[in-house]
C-alpha cells in the first residue's frame, strides 16, 4: 500500500522531493494544500504542475475520512462518526467554548480525537472497547479528524451565510475564512487509549503543532491516558510541551481495579512516581479526569485520598458526571452528590471543576455512536438473511 501523504512530516517531503530533483518551495505549495487548504484531492492543487501531482499520486495517497454520522447536541456539541479506509469507523467530538478545563484560557472549538479503532484496555465503564481492540490508527488517521471537522465546519458555515444571504435565516455565522484554523485545542481521549499508540500519536501532533501543519499550540493539546507508567515517562522526556491528563476514576486501588484493569498491571503507586516525575520534567499543572459513578466512587469517603493525591502532586480535578453508555449498568450520581463531592473537594484546598458533561444527549461517551452504528448494521445484515 502507497504510504499516505499525510503521515509524512516537512522533513520527509522534502528530502523526497530533493531525490526527484524538485526545488523546495514546491515543498511549501504541497503543505499549503494539505493543511491550510485542506484539499482532499491532487487535482485541487491548482498551482502546482500537472507532472507533479500525477508523481505525487503514484507515490503516496491521499485518503480521506468519510462521514457516516453527525450528530448535534443541544448545547452545540457535535459528534462525527467516520468511516475509515478499511472500513472500520472511528469517533470525534467539537466540544464549543469550554472555559479553559485543562489549564489554557477559554477556547473556541476544542476536539475529541480517537487514536485506535476500539480499544484493548477494557475500562468497566466504558464503550470504547466494548467490541474490543481492532487497530491502532495510522498517523493520517489521527491528522484526518481535525482536517475533515474542520472541513465539515466550513461547508456548515458557508452554507448557513449563504441561506442567510438569500434571507432565509434572520442571522448566519460568518464562513471560516480558508486559511483559519476551526479547531483552537485538542484533548487526545476519544477512541482508544492513546500511549498505547505512542509513536503515531506523537508524529501526528507534532504535525498538528507545526506552523506548517495544523498550527496548533503544544499547550492547547492535552493527551490523556489511563495510566501507562512507561509512556508518561517517555512523554516526561519529550521537547513538546503537550499537557497530560490522567483518567483517574478512582484514587484507591480498590476502585480503580473494580472499574479499571490497567491499575493491576500499574497500580496507583507506579502511577503516582511517573506523574511526579512528568510534573518534576515538565513543570506544568496536569489533570486528573475522574468521573463520578454511582455508587462507585461518588461517595464523600473517597474524597481526602483524591486530594492527597492531588496536592501531593499539584494536580487539578475535573469531575465529569458519567455519560449513560447502552447495555452498562452504571449510572451518575444527582446533581445535589455531584455538587457534595465538588464542595468537599473545595474544601480539602484541590483546584477542581464539575464538567456539566456537554453532549449528553447525542451518545457522546467514547464509542457510544460507533458501537450502535454497528450492532444496527448488523442487525440489518442478519434480518436480510
Amino acid at each position: 500500500m502507497l504510504t499516505d501523504i499525510r503521515s509524512q512530516d516537512a522533513g520527509e517531503l522534502k528530502a523526497q522531493f530533493e531525490q526527484w530533483g524538485l526545488p523546495a518551495y514546491r515543498v511549501d505549495q504541497l503543505l499549503t494544500w494539505l493543511y491550510p487548504h485542506r484539499v482532499t484531492s491532487w487535482e485541487q492543487m491548482s498551482n502546482l504542475p500537472k507532472a507533479l501531482r500525477a508523481r505525487l499520486a503514484e507515490h503516496y495517497a491521499l485518503n480521506n475520512l468519510f462521514l457516516v454520522r453527525k450528530q448535534g447536541s443541544r448545547d452545540t456539541t457535535r459528534k462525527y462518526l467516520w468511516r475509515l479506509v478499511d472500513g472500520a469507523m472511528i469517533e470525534s467530538v467539537l466540544i464549543p467554548a469550554n472555559p479553559g478545563l485543562y489549564g489554557e484560557a477559554s477556547d473556541r472549538h476544542t476536539l475529541c480525537v480517537s487514536t485506535q479503532v476500539g480499544c484493548a484496555y477494557g475500562c468497566r465503564f466504558c464503550a470504547s472497547g466494548l467490541d474490543g481492540w481492532k487497530r491502532n490508527l495510522g498517523v493520517e488517521e489521527i491528522v484526518g479528524q481535525v482536517l475533515a471537522v474542520e472541513r465539515e465546519e466550513e461547508t456548515v458555515d458557508e452554507a448557513d451565510a449563504a441561506a442567510g444571504s438569500a434571507g432565509i435565516v434572520e442571522s448566519a455565522p460568518v464562513a471560516v475564512a480558508l486559511a483559519e484554523r476551526v479547531v483552537s485545542n485538542l484533548v487526545i481521549m476519544g477512541m482508544g487509549e492513546p500511549l498505547a499508540n505512542y509513536q503515531n500519536l506523537l508524529k501526528a501532533l507534532k504535525i498538528l503543532n507545526a506552523s506548517w501543519g495544523g498550527g496548533i499550540g503544544a499547550r492547547k493539546i492535552t493527551i490523556s491516558t489511563s495510566g501507562l507508567v512507561p509512556q508518561i515517562r517517555q512523554l516526561a522526556d519529550e521537547p513538546h510541551q503537550f499537557r497530560l491528563a490522567i483518567s483517574l476514576h478512582g484514587a484507591t486501588d480498590e476502585v480503580r481495579n473494580r472499574i479499571m484493569p490497567v491499575n493491576r498491571k500499574y497500580p496507583l503507586k507506579d502511577l503516582e512516581e511517573a506523574c511526579a516525575y512528568y510534573r518534576q520534567k515538565q513543570d506544568r499543572m496536569m489533570t486528573f479526569e475522574y468521573t463520578l459513578i454511582e455508587g462507585v466512587n461518588d461517595a464523600l469517603d473517597q474524597v481526602p485520598a483524591l486530594a492527597r493525591l492531588a496536592r501531593r502532586l499539584r494536580a487539578k480535578v475535573n469531575l465529569i458526571p458519567y455519560n449513560r453508555v447502552e447495555g452498562l449498568p452504571w449510572t451518575r450520581p444527582s446533581d445535589s452528590a455531584q455538587e457534595a463531592f465538588l464542595a468537599a473537594l473545595e474544601k480539602q484546598g484541590v483546584s477542581c471543576t464539575l464538567r456539566r458533561e456537554k453532549g449528553h444527549d447525542i451518545d457522546a461517551a467514547c464509542g457510544q455512536l460507533r458501537l450502535r452504528t454497528e450492532r444496527e448494521s448488523r442487525d440489518a445484515g442478519e434480518g436480510q438473511d
